[in-house]
């Protein structure tokens, strides 16, 4: 299995430098490189055992794949083959092929990592073939963001590299392991870097304007699977440290009220979605041990409903509503939302209700609030108008194609909690789902309130980042 997880590693970034050498197999090539991802990602949720993998002894590379690598890999390679597919009849070129074979890659190296200098490479890379994809339209508002995503993601990387120089002076190694014996301050570097590359919580207010702004093809990657890689280390850390845990389910909760208390009433809807995906990753940090399965089914209707995005005649609500949207495009949000939402016979379903059931009592109370703001928040799209003729802006032709696996994997996720079907837990989730569509009718649908965007300015961004370090320092040495 060594020399198959090496092959697996290698095999994205092969395909994406040959995608320069044979511009015309770049769709192929890609695809191939993310079809392999799916075939390792199933072999590890299979097989009891993890793998590990070690080299070059306390200077080096540590490997860890598990089941919880399984669960993010396969999410990974979803969105990853959707993307592919939509962009497959489009005027893309080989260049942009290759990125995000090569972002995939560098994604799945995160989902693997099990030491702090290479998690950091890692990161990096992907920092930069992100950067390359948000620029790709060569806007200038498109070069804007990526500049200020760029900038960002590197400030968070320089607090994280010096939170693993300490880790390395106190314990000689730069294994997860020496978390246990860090300073104090480590831990807090550390954990900041990893928290704005996950937008979370204020240090993740860069991401909104990021994921919105992006091509739509691009948002759904940056949304569905990117955003994660901040995430997972963090969730890896709570798994092997019991005393991380009551730390991170503080961020969660936090992160899960804030973003979803801004998408309530964002009015635009790249915007909107950007926002929800804050409020989620809240959701996938403050239960570990749920957290695969949840990031699993939050990146395929997160791409999901990005893709729909694109394709929509507006972003902006207010006009949407007075326009009637093609079946087809409606079918797909509304499954996605739903599964979002957590309704009953959809993966999300199940994901949230586990999620609910294994934490404390105060969280799950607080994150039931959340979940009824996420009903609120998918009810803007579910009660938009259709049609089964629609006319207006036609979809694009590979849309279809994108949005049918990760359809089904929504569908067919909902088999790996079937334990989350019980009498309780359905009568909740509808009340819940349902408490939020009243709610969207009665108080939501015609207030409109103005988000402030203040906080998402580059100036404040740093200033956001410098506050969490301080709030985390402080709760580390609490």
């Amino acid at each position: 299995m060594t020399d198959i997880t090496i092959a697996w590693i290698a095999l994205p970034l092969f395909a994406g430098f040959n995608i320069y050498l044979f511009a015309k197999l770049g769709r192929y090539l890609a695809l191939l490189g993310a079809l392999g991802s799916v075939a390792y990602a199933v072999t590890l949720l299979v097989q009891p055992e993890p793998i590990a993998l070690q080299f070059l002894d306390s200077f080096g590379v540590q490997l860890v794949a598990d089941a919880l690598s399984g669960y993010f890999i396969l999410t990974n390679a979803l969105v990853t083959i959707a993307v592919i597919l939509y962009c497959w009849d489009s005027d893309k070129s080989a260049f942009f092929f290759a990125q995000t074979i090569i972002l995939h890659g560098s994604v799945n190296a995160v989902f693997i990592c099990a030491d702090l200098i290479s998690l950091y490479v890692a990161l990096e890379v992907i920092g930069i073939a992100a950067f390359l994809l948000i620029a790709y339209p060569r806007s200038d508002r498109a070069i804007w963001v990526a500049l200020r995503y760029l900038f960002v993601s590197n400030t968070a990387m320089v607090f994280y590299l010096i939170g693993v120089v300490l880790v390395y002076q106190a314990n000689q190694s730069f294994g997860f392991a020496g978390l246990v014996n860090a300073p104090a301050e480590a831990i807090a570097l550390i954990f900041l870097g990893l928290l704005t590359k996950g937008g979370v919580f204020v240090s993740g207010l860069w991401l909104p304007m990021t994921h919105s702004e992006a091509d739509t093809p691009v948002s759904a990657l940056l949304s569905g699977t990117v955003v994660k890689t901040g995430v997972f280390p963090l969730v890896r850390f709570a798994l092997e440290f019991e005393t991380l845990q009551p730390l991170l389910a503080l961020f969660g909760v936090g992160t899960a009220l804030l973003g979803v208390g801004f998408a309530i009433f964002e009015r635009d809807t790249k915007r909107t979605l950007a926002l929800s995906t804050i409020s989620q990753l809240g959701f996938v940090l403050v239960a570990p041990t749920t957290a695969g399965v949840y990031a699993l089914t939050h990146g395929l209707a997160k791409a999901t409903l990005f893709l729909s995005a694109g394709n929509l005649p507006s972003r902006r609500f207010e006009e949407l509503r007075q326009t009637k949207m093609p079946m087809m495009l409606w079918s797909a949000v509304a499954i996605a939302g739903l599964s979002i939402s957590g309704l009953p016979l959809l993966g999300g379903f199940g994901a949230k209700a586990l999620t609910l059931d294994r934490i404390v009592p105060w969280q799950a109370n607080v994150l039931t609030v959340a979940a009824v703001g996420t009903a609120i928040v998918f009810a803007k799209f579910l009660f938009l108008p259709t049609s089964a003729d629609a006319d207006g802006k036609p979809l694009s032709r590979g849309y279809g194609w994108a949005v049918l696996p990760l359809l089904a994997g929504l569908i067919a996720v909902n088999g790996l909690s079937l334990e989350a079907y019980t009498v309780a837990k359905v009568v909740k989730a509808l009340v819940t789902v349902g408490g939020g569509w009243v709610a969207y009718w009665l108080f939501c649908r015609q207030r409109s309130l103005r988000v402030p965007q203040r906080l998402e300015r580059l100036e404040h961004l740093i200033g956001g980042m410098s506050l969490v370090l301080t709030l985390v320092f402080w709760m580390v040495l609490t």
